[in-house]
């Protein structure tokens, strides 16, 4: 960053002098004890196992507590029983939009994509690509496009369901346009959420519903190289077989198969650790609630600020808004980061502003860009 940039100053959360206010849409910020926990036990994890969490052996006791702890404290926060499993995968949530249909989608077998922005369209095609070669077919449920793009989530009076389907896949936050899902879809098939980006940040509701979930870790849980997938049981057993060893659900289910991201799940698991000191989900959720309204009441105070989609879907992650004109977005985003707050700009394909305000966002942050933005507009 240019050195003539103003670092915020420390705070009562704990924010360090010289780190800025990060809004990244992703990798995102993480929280500064776990960071500061991680710095501390690099070179050495334990006198015990004398080395770094990086050079021991996925298959040692010492990484084999680190995956289960991690695994037992997402099923604690998220009070899953049993049923579920906790899978630690790779290739991002992409490799999951392919992976779901393949283990899913039979030959004869139909899913239903509710799609409500640019992961959602990515998904269905992977889908149809999987469809062509199993026999199966995908097919479009619901779409939350306007002539202004995605900006909002449709009811349920919206979607068209097939009574057959073999699982309804859904995206439940969209880091691109904005929106989030503020209700469970009910469907006669199982759910399949891509919950990359609000993964961690409120409770799971009707869990009966969902036959699998699937995120990144790195907006709310960890850094980048490790993906969550949580599936049922009685999902997992209609699979369809047989299929590549490497992208079997089963074969995760079933024991640890290959080289885990080591490092990335022994982040997840400090995360876990920290949220549940904080209270667990359902009181990051008050604070996410906080964050995001105060950014929206500031954004609907005058005319200036425009928010960029439906009011009754604003994503509580990721606030997106406008200005009058793509000049002062410029100057808002320039400014903005010499004032030290960062990754405000919008998706290259819809531009704009976009503050992401993930689990590990300090209010204060939020306070300080909308500090800005009432100095910003005085001056504009």
């Amino acid at each position: 960053m240019p050195s003539t940039q103003k670092a915020p100053p420390a705070t009562r959360s704990g924010h360090p002098p010289g780190r800025l206010y990060n809004f990244s849409a992703g990798p995102a910020t993480l929280p500064v004890e776990v960071l500061e926990e991680v710095r501390s036990e690099l070179p050495l994890l334990n006198e015990e196992i004398g080395a770094s969490v990086m050079e021991i052996s996925h298959r040692s006791a010492g990484y084999d507590e680190i995956e289960k702890s991690a695994r037992a404290l997402i099923k604690e926060l998220l009070r899953l029983g049993d049923e579920w499993h906790v899978l630690f995968l790779q290739g991002g949530a992409s490799m999951q939009f392919h992976q779901v249909p393949l283990n899913f989608l039979g030959a004869g077998d139909s899913a239903d994509y509710l799609v409500t922005g640019r992961w959602g369209k990515k998904a269905i095609r992977e889908g149809e690509i999987v469809g062509q070669e199993t026999g199966g077919s995908v097919r479009e449920a619901s779409r939350g496009e306007t002539d202004g793009g995605f900006t909002y989530v449709p009811g349920h009076e919206e979607m068209s369901l097939d009574d057959e389907a073999a699982y309804v896949h859904f995206t439940s936050n969209n880091t691109v346009a904005g929106t989030q899902y503020h209700f469970t879809p009910e469907a006669p098939a199982p759910l399949v959420c891509d919950a990359s980006s609000d993964f961690m940040s409120r409770p799971l509701k009707h869990p009966e519903r969902y036959g699998l979930v699937y995120a990144g870790a790195q907006k709310n849980v960890g850094p980048a190289g490790v993906t969550i997938v949580l599936v049922r049981s009685d999902f997992l057993e209609q699979r369809r077989q047989p299929l590549p060893t490497m992208l079997d659900y089963g074969t995760h289910a079933e024991r640890r198969f290959n080289t885990p991201p080591v490092f990335a799940v022994y982040v997840v698991e400090k995360v876990m650790r920290w949220l549940k000191a904080q209270g667990g989900v359902a009181e990051i959720e008050k604070r996410n609630e906080k964050k995001a309204q105060t950014l929206y009441d500031r954004i609907d105070a005058t005319d200036f600020y425009r928010g960029a989609v439906a009011a009754d879907a604003r994503s509580k992650m990721n606030a997106t808004f406008r200005l009058p004109s793509e000049e002062l977005e410029e100057r808002f985003l320039e400014e903005a980061e010499a004032e030290g707050l960062v990754s405000l700009e919008g998706h290259r394909t819809v531009g704009g502003i976009r503050a992401s305000m993930y689990n590990a966002l300090p209010q204060e942050a939020v306070d300080a860009l909308v500090n800005f933005m009432d100095e910003f507009e005085r001056r504009a």
